[in-house]
C-alpha cells in the first residue's frame, strides 16, 4: 500500500487495519435485498472514532443509500465534519477492491481534505488499494467555492 500523498502524520496501520475491520463488521448489516451487494464502510477521526456504515437499499432504488453515504451522514451528526483521518471500503467482491462511487466521492469531498486516504478493499482484504480524495476526484469542487 502506497501512503505517500496521505496524511501519514495522523494515521497508524493499526488504524488502518481497524477501519477495514470496522467496515466488514458493518458490511454485515449491509440491507441489501435487491442487488445481493453488500457494502461497508468507516471513516476514522482525529480523536480516534471509528464511525461505520452499511448500504441500505429500498424497492424504490433511487431512495437507497450507499454505504459511504451512511458512515458519513452518521459522522456529520455526531460532530465529526473536519476531523477525518481515513476512510475504509469494503464488499463482497472477491478478486477486486471496491471504489465509491461517484455520489459518494462528492460526499466524501464535502467533508474530506484533499489528502484523505480512502481505503479500498475486496471481501477479506487481500486486495487493497489507497488512494487520496484528490486522486479519486481531481479538481473537484467544493466548500471553499463558496468562499
Amino acid at each position: 500500500m502506497n501512503l505517500k500523498n496521505c496524511t501519514l502524520d495522523v494515521i497508524t496501520q493499526a488504524q488502518i487495519d481497524k477501519a477495514i475491520a470496522e467496515a466488514q463488521k458493518a458490511k454485515v448489516v449491509s440491507y441489501s435485498p435487491y442487488s445481493k451487494f453488500r457494502v461497508g464502510c468507516c471513516i476514522v477521526t482525529e480523536d480516534g472514532s471509528f464511525i461505520s456504515g452499511s448500504n441500505v437499499e429500498n424497492a424504490s432504488y433511487g431512495a437507497a443509500i450507499c454505504a459511504e453515504r451512511t458512515a458519513i451522514v452518521k459522522a456529520v451528526t455526531s460532530f465529526h465534519r473536519q476531523d477525518w483521518v481515513c476512510i475504509a471500503i469494503n464488499s463482497d467482491m472477491t478478486d477486486k477492491y471496491i471504489p465509491p462511487c461517484g455520489i459518494c466521492r462528492q460526499m466524501i469531498r464535502e467533508f474530506g481534505r484533499p489528502n484523505l486516504p480512502v481505503i479500498m478493499t475486496n471481501c477479506d482484504a487481500s486486495i487493497k488499494k489507497i488512494m487520496t480524495l484528490d486522486e479519486l476526484l481531481p479538481e473537484s469542487f467544493g466548500p471553499e467555492h463558496f468562499d
